[in-house]
């Protein structure tokens, strides 16, 4: 009699394992969802009102013109010139800004002194600077990684500052009543709460890298993403356009989700408390 009671007993456990795949992470099915209407209703528009693929290529030519560069090398040289272009700027704003940030942090000295700095270059139009990086640096890869770390060191800068500035002071003095030294304060206290601001700078720091990509590739480029988006609009390919436009878009999602992933694992409980 034991037997058919725990079969009994594992049917409903069954069903629950099944009810729980089909309602994971309803936020993924959303996205997909929201996905699959804006190709469906691309295609449709493209072939129905707009019907011209000089103005606006079907997402299927796109495809289909992604497989013949794909084919000929042609795409894989300028997203691989675009990859190394980004990561070194970013990976080396990044570092500095969160650096500069912390220092700013710690010293009025230092905030006084490079504040009206920040402030203007951060203003500065960066597509003005083009062509005189390209001047200064060249038509190779290191006027490009020049325009990338310029749009990206300063959100992470200000965010960083911003988050090690404003930590909660009633969770500072707690600390210290604990006999807290100011490195431990800082390890344990400051950085932990700085961490969103930190990583919400390297958001914003992604999208005006990945736009950084393209001004800096449309002033002076042998190849790169950028620079296939001009020549596709020099030469009226618009299918070849949206072919750099989306992968630049692409990477730009995946690049957050990377960062988001890191900051599941550095800071844990801001997860926990909003249930994400």
């Amino acid at each position: 009699m034991s037997q058919p009671r725990a079969v009994a007993a594992g049917a409903p456990i069954a069903r629950s394992r099944r009810k729980s795949w089909l309602s994971i992470k309803p936020s993924a099915w959303r996205g997909a969802a929201s996905i699959l209407s804006v190709i469906i209703l691309w295609e449709v528009a493209a072939r129905t009102i707009v019907n011209n693929p000089l103005f606006f290529a079907p997402l299927s030519a796109v495809a289909n013109r992604a497989v013949e560069l794909w084919r000929t090398s042609e795409l894989q040289t300028h997203m691989w010139t675009s990859v190394q272009e980004f990561l070194l700027g970013f990976v080396l704003a990044s570092a500095l800004g969160i650096i500069a940030g912390f220092l700013m942090a710690s010293s009025a000295t230092l905030r006084d002194f490079f504040d009206p700095w920040i402030s203007m270059l951060y203003s500065t139009p960066i597509i003005a600077l083009g062509p005189l990086f390209i001047l200064w640096f060249g038509i190779g890869m290191s006027s490009k990684v020049a325009v990338i770390f310029l749009v990206v060191v300063f959100p992470v800068l200000i965010n960083t500052f911003a988050g090690l500035t404003t930590t909660d002071l009633n969770l500072i003095e707690a600390a210290r009543s604990f006999g807290a030294s100011t490195t431990q304060i800082f390890t344990k206290v400051r950085f932990p709460a700085a961490l969103p601001f930190i990583t919400t700078g390297l958001r914003l720091g992604v999208a005006r890298g990945l736009v950084g990509v393209v001004v800096a590739e449309l002033f002076g480029a042998k190849s790169g993403l950028g620079f296939l988006i001009l020549i596709s609009a020099q030469t009226f390919d618009t299918a070849g356009l949206f072919v750099g436009v989306i992968i630049l878009a692409f990477s730009g999602v995946v690049a957050v989700e990377v960062l988001k992933w890191i900051e599941r694992r550095l800071a844990p409980w801001r997860f926990q408390e909003t249930g994400e």
